[in-house]
């Protein structure tokens, strides 16, 4: 089965509104089979919704519309799918009964645009909306089903969830699509694409392969599509393991992993406790480490050491060595780590210490330039990196940096 998503609203198109409803039902059809072909965002005009729908009907054969169900006069979905499918509004009494509920569960007041939410075009089925008041519609002309749902998120992933995809897993479907998604830290995008050059040109027909860059990280996200599920299955699974052969020391997670969560788990498992000190990164570590349920059990605490002060009077960090070395060097971030983990009498600690930018770079040490260490109760690991002129995405690569020699420290792997 093809699809085409179709947002409508002017605040999507002006960058009021960012479209989340997309990429939520892209991923939830996904899932089961379903292959999006386009998705589309078009202002709150009757024509755009008419053309919208004739191109849609040109390559797929499903069509979800959200937005534009509102009791407001500017919401004219409703009314644009009547006059489209030739047919004209009723009011369904099941819907008014529910919006008459909603509404007075709620003390509101039941007025006349309350009541026009009850007005549905005669020939759809009705989808029903249990946390709102607009209903869902159900459409099927020439072949390709017609859905069109609201554009509150929340009632949106209601009736997906517990209406539309269970109705859409019934339909026959001979497509499998399958994901499987590696995280790789480490190497830039283009030094990993070389590397793996040879695999990607072997790779089976019914396997994809897409490069997903962030700051940090680069996921690999390889998509199997085929009328045999177990067999793509196993063909993923195979090509995940000539990865994990090619590229071992690269892989820090999969699928939905976080580094956070990877590095959490390891710790909470081998009974160990983790501190941090940073000085370019500015907390985001420990706030990273901190986003994960239970990280109380592993993570002791942290010190935002910004200035030289307090990398001295609270880290024990050598003020000769900040002198003949600066800041942002390996002597001081070793320091760092050992000054921290004594501190907080951890297992293990992390520190960072660069220039994040945009200013402060050098011809010596430009912007970018971090030096990043871990240490446990017998040594001291430190690295020194330039990830770039980006003050946000600088942070970021240098905390996922750290989250990862810290996994690899732990798992006693080589950094």
């Amino acid at each position: 089965m093809k699809a085409e998503i179709i947002t409508i609203g002017d605040e999507i198109l002006i960058g009021q509104t960012v479209d989340t409803n997309s990429a939520w039902i892209a991923n939830k059809l996904n899932l089961i089979g379903v292959d999006i072909i386009r998705i589309t965002s078009i202002s709150d005009k009757k024509d755009e919704i008419f053309k919208a729908l004739d191109n849609a009907k040109q390559i797929a054969d499903l069509i979800l519309i959200t937005g534009g169900l509102g009791p407001t006069d500017d919401d004219i979905t409703k009314t644009s799918l009547a006059e489209y499918f030739n047919t004209k509004l009723v009011q369904n009494k099941e819907v008014l009964k529910h919006v008459e509920q909603f509404v007075i569960k709620r003390k509101a007041w039941m007025n006349e645009r309350n009541i026009r939410q009850a007005d549905v075009p005669e020939s759809c089925k009705i989808i029903r909306n249990k946390i709102g008041t607009a209903p869902g519609m159900w459409f099927e002309q020439e072949g390709c089903i017609i859905i069109s749902m609201p554009g509150v998120p929340f009632e949106m992933k209601e009736m997906m969830t517990e209406s539309i995809i269970p109705e859409l897993k019934k339909m026959d479907s001979d497509l499998h699509i399958i994901h499987k998604i590696v995280l790789t830290q480490g190497w830039p995008e283009s030094k990993l694409a070389e590397v793996l050059e040879t695999w990607e040109s072997n790779l089976p027909d019914v396997i994809s392969l897409a490069y997903l860059p962030s700051p940090g990280l680069i996921k690999l996200r390889l998509t199997a599509k085929g009328d045999n599920q177990k067999l793509l299955e196993n063909i993923l699974k195979e090509q995940v393991g000539e990865l994990e052969r090619i590229i071992p020391d690269l892989i820090c997670g999969y699928d939905s992993d976080k580094l956070e969560e990877v590095v959490g788990k390891l710790l909470r498992k081998n009974n160990k406790t983790i501190s941090t000190a940073e000085s370019c990164t500015g907390g985001n570590i420990a706030h990273l480490i901190t986003s994960i349920s239970g990280s109380s059990e592993y993570f002791l605490g942290g010190v935002v050491a910004y200035s030289n002060e307090i990398k001295e009077n609270v880290l024990s960090v050598s003020k000769r060595n900040i002198v003949n070395y600066g800041a942002v060097s390996k002597q001081v971030v070793e320091e760092m780590a050992k000054g921290v983990r004594k501190l907080y009498k951890t297992d293990f600690a992390i520190a960072t210490s660069g220039i994040a930018g945009p200013s402060g770079g050098t011809e010596e040490k430009p912007v970018g330039t971090t030096w990043i260490a871990v240490s446990d109760n017998s040594k001291v690991i430190s690295k020194k990196y330039v990830f770039g002129n980006h003050r946000g995405r600088n942070i970021q690569s240098a905390s996922l940096t750290a989250l990862n020699m810290l996994q690899k420290l732990i798992l006693e792997k080589e950094i």
